[in-house]
Formats: structure tokens, sequence, C-alpha cells
């Protein structure tokens, strides 16, 4: 994308007046947001951590999958961190309200989660 965007430059910059050049104007902010991405990127790889699912306490935390029972039926998780969750297939954030409440229990655990539903009782039946 870097270079698409230089070549958009230079082709604005042939174009004569910089001052009125909507071109030009729009190729430096394209430019802007690119580099700005890139950065971001960068930081999120400097600061990762990677977390393996060999989980052999049994205790949930980041990057355990765990199967839950409450009236509503069985479902499964995967606790992740915020940039990965996705609740919709399952990945849950450890930062978001359900993703708190099951870290640090274990398989057998029973315990009670403010949902917009209201208060759900979950059972925790496995943790891998």
């Amino acid at each position: 994308m870097r270079p698409e965007i230089a070549q958009r430059i230079k082709e604005a910059k042939e174009l004569g007046d910089l001052s009125e050049n909507a071109e030009y104007d729009s190729a430096k902010e394209a430019q802007a947001l690119n580099e700005g991405r890139i950065e971001d990127i960068k930081s999120t790889l400097e600061s990762a951590v990677i977390i393996t699912g060999n989980n052999l306490s049994g205790t949930v935390g980041v990057g355990s999958g765990i199967k839950v029972e409450s009236k509503d039926g069985t479902r499964s998780f995967v606790i992740v961190g915020a940039a990965e969750s996705d609740p919709i297939k399952g990945f849950i954030s450890n930062e978001s309200p359900l993703g708190k409440a099951f870290l640090g229990h274990k398989k057998g655990d029973k315990l009670e989660v403010r949902t917009p539903k209201g208060i759900v009782e979950y059972k925790i039946v496995e943790v891998n």
C-alpha cells in the first residue's frame, strides 16, 4: 500500500500547485492513515503475548476453552484478549463481564453472572 500511496503523491505533485490540489491532499491523507495503522499494528505486536491452550491447572484463564451449562443449555467459549473477541463465535474477552466472571474458576464451579437478561447461573462442566 505504501508504494501505491507514494505513486499517488508523486503524480499529484506533477499536476502543479499543491495549495489547491485535491488529489495531493487526498493522497497525503491516505498516507497519514496508512502510517497510523502501521504504528497501531507495531504496537500490538510489540505487546503481544503468546498464550498456549495447555491448561494443566484446570483453572479458567486467558486461552482456556470452557463448556458451561445454564438454564438456556450448554455453550462453549474460549477466553481471549479484547482484540480477538468475537462473541458470536464464542470467543469472549477476558475483560467482558462474562469473561471476568469465569476467570479463576474450575470445572464443577457454579457462579452467578449479571447479564443483560438478568442474573444467570452457570456451571463450568469442562476446562481445557
